[in-house]
């Protein structure tokens, strides 16, 4: 992480300072700064914005679609993590070997062992090679700015050329930017803006980690252009009705503020992963425990979850017979198992891309080893980087409350989605982008 330098207010200058930084200096600057720069910008946006935004839901082949651009993609990001890797090893070869804990090398470890032990191998290997890729792009992405004056400038310009996009495309091109009655699988959600994105779940879920980052951005002293993120991207969060990103984002909000009081550890384990625990047994325990499922029932809320149960028995029933190993690296949904569930009449199980669980899809996926390592490295460590980033309780820097926002927010949607592990997943790399964020900080803090 680069030294701390002392944040500075944009005011009525900030728009033309921010200008200045990425069009007017960049003939003064040396090129490796600029190479740096665009590798950052491009990195962050074709991870949110994709290779092809805007796609069509009235297509009958929708996974032709996806098929069709993995190659592009794999390509993409497979050069993104070289450059990206060579432009910072030399200067920062410490803080990516900081990455490297006994937890995360043994994560590593099992990642490799189960596309060995997979149902499918081969696809296991190419998706696990993305992931990687996606990894390195991101534990890299951190280490280009110069100064954290200028990777606040680099994620406000990335954050509102995002938001440039999503909008432009509601007024320029609406029947790919907003979910229309001919949408193919799901035309309930007609009227519901879902941007560049394909489908406005994912599109609430990224709105709301703007959210955070234009917050961040602002009280890292970019008044303006922090303020135009966080307005933006909450109108946007409300035009895509995403009820369940907008109370998380309550919640978090909610959550971090109280750290100012509560200063203690164990407290904060408390306050941070006990609505993770509450969340997972409202919603997956009530397929696991009838008493649940009736208490559940009682509340004022769906208590099916929008149909998620059968999907959440189904994978709970599937997990008890390979509950140490698991099914493979991301070879479970589209693999043999649900091939053959499709074959027997249950047609949803050939629509569905993931359980809406994160931690139920890792122990599809991963076994229950892989979700333990996984909880180690994406749940623990982030914390207790973040107590260390603290001043060991004290108060927070933006950027660090910036970081845990993201992770948290990341945390309590994987209970009612799913994006561990999802390689290009543009929630995923957001969330990969605060976890690292967090360990440099608490290995490399300057005050």
């Amino acid at each position: 992480m680069p030294p701390a330098r002392r944040p500075r207010s944009e005011g009525s200058g900030g728009n033309a300072a921010l200008l200045r930084h990425l069009l007017n200096r960049a003939g003064q600057v040396p090129a490796g700064r600029v190479a740096r720069q665009v590798v950052f910008i491009a990195a962050l946006l074709i991870a949110w914005i994709s290779l092809k935004p805007f796609q069509s839901l009235s297509d009958l082949d929708l996974a032709n679609i996806v098929t069709g651009q993995e190659g592009l993609t794999y390509a993409t990001f497979g050069i993104l993590a070289a450059t990206a890797f060579v432009l910072v090893f030399a200067s920062h070869r410490r803080a990516l070997l900081a990455c490297l804990s006994p937890a995360t090398l043994a994560l590593a470890a099992w990642l490799c062992l189960s596309v060995v032990l997979s149902q499918d191998p081969v696809t296991s290997a190419k998706r696990l090679f993305l992931t990687a890729a996606v990894v390195v792009v991101t534990a890299c992405l951190l280490l280009l700015p110069r100064s954290r004056e200028e990777l606040r400038n680099l994620l406000a310009a990335a954050a509102l050329i995002l938001l440039a996009a999503c909008y432009t495309g509601l007024v320029l091109m609406p029947e790919y930017a907003i979910h229309q009655p001919r949408d193919y699988l799901e035309p309930a959600l007609a009227g519901n803006w879902r941007g560049t994105f394909g489908h406005k779940n994912a599109a609430a879920a990224v709105m709301a980690m703007m959210l955070f980052l234009g917050v961040g951005v602002f009280r890292s002293g970019g008044r303006v252009s922090g303020a135009a993120i966080a307005i933006a991207a909450g109108v946007f969060l409300v035009g895509c009705e995403g009820k369940s990103a907008f109370a998380l984002c309550l919640v978090v909000f909610a959550i971090t503020a109280s750290f100012g009081v509560v200063r203690a550890f164990p407290l904060r384990v408390l306050l941070t992963l006990g609505p993770v625990l509450l969340f997972n047994v409202l919603s997956v325990g009530t397929v696991v425990s009838d008493r649940i499922s009736a208490m559940v029932a009682a509340l004022p809320v769906d208590a099916t979850f929008t149909g998620r149960t059968m999907i959440w028995r189904f994978a709970i029933e599937e997990i008890g017979k390979r509950p140490i190993a698991g099914y493979g690296f991301a070879a479970f949904w589209g693999g043999q198992t649900v091939r053959e569930v499709s074959d027997d009449g249950n047609t949803w199980a050939g629509y569905a891309a993931h359980s809406h669980n994160g931690y139920v899809d890792t122990l599809l996926t991963l076994g229950g080893v892989g979700l333990v390592l996984t909880l180690l490295v994406l749940v623990l460590a982030p914390l207790q980087d973040h107590q260390r980033a603290s001043a060991d309780g004290g108060e927070a820097t933006p950027l660090a409350t910036m970081f845990l926002q993201i992770w948290l927010f990341g945390l309590l949607l994987s209970c009612m989605e799913s994006f561990f592990y999802d390689r290009a997943d543009p929630i995923w790399i957001t969330f990969l982008f605060a976890v690292f964020g967090l360990r440099y900080l608490a290995r490399f803090a300057t005050r």
